[in-house]
């Protein structure tokens, strides 16, 4: 969590950055307390909010789930500019099975401020969704966190 912190801790005050790694430690406990399913969306969106918003380039995480939806891992596993990214389908696939992973929720954010999705977005979710398919990890969602708005693509009937 201090790693991810650290992408935008120079830009904030020493109270602001406490404040964030006490509100993520929080929110992260509460999402891998034991038997805690992931099937609160408000925590999930608080989180990914708390840790992609405030971020001056793009960035790309996924959180990885077990059987359960329950939290194994959050990891950010590309970084971009101000307005692009690039991601690599055989990486995230790596990953997934690196961390035993059943389930996945994708997330990225836009530091324009606007969480609509672009079209690349849309093809590389979907190139996701059939590598992680081949090897049974059931992509749930796809958040773009755009400043305080997110979309969900499964909410959109994407996925």
């Amino acid at each position: 969590m201090k790693q991810q912190l650290s992408l935008f801790a120079c830009e904030l005050p020493a109270s602001a950055q406490r404040t964030i790694l006490e509100a993520l430690a929080l929110l992260e406990r509460q999402l891998r307390e034991p038997g805690a399913a992931f099937t609160s969306s408000h925590a999930v969106r608080d989180w990914l909010r708390l840790q992609l918003a405030p971020l001056d380039r793009e960035a790309f995480t996924v959180l990885w789930l077990d059987n359960q939806h329950r939290l194994i891992v959050d990891d950010i596993l590309f970084l971009g500019t101000i307005n692009s990214i690039s991601v690599h389908p055989r990486e995230v696939v790596k990953a997934g099975l690196k961390h035993n992973a059943a389930a996945a929720v994708l997330a990225h954010n836009h530091p324009s401020g606007h969480s609509e999705p672009s079209d690349a977005d849309r093809r590389i979710t979907e190139r996701l969704k059939q590598a992680l398919d081949l090897v049974d990890i059931r992509l749930l969602d796809h958040l773009v966190v755009g400043g305080m708005d997110i979309v969900s693509f499964a909410e959109r009937g994407w996925l």
